[in-house]
């Protein structure tokens, strides 16, 4: 996923974005201790997704408390 494309997002979609990547990250998990699948690959770019994800909504939340408390 591209750093760009998630910077775009509103907020809400970054939540839905984010919940949608933790759950087939947990399947993924589950499938690995199973024995289904040896998609490390795939498991690490869930996981960088989902850190990227993270980073642009904290850079959202700071950017809004900054423009918040402006001093008069």
């Amino acid at each position: 996923m591209k750093s760009e494309k998630i910077r775009n997002s509103t907020p809400a979609e970054l939540q839905h974005q984010e919940r949608e990547l933790n759950d087939q990250l947990f399947k993924l998990k589950f499938q690995m201790k199973m024995g289904q699948t040896e998609s490390l690959k795939k498991i690490h770019q869930l996981r960088k997704d989902i850190a990227r994800i993270k980073t642009v909504k904290r850079e959202q939340e700071l950017a809004g408390a900054t423009t918040g408390t402006e001093k008069k």
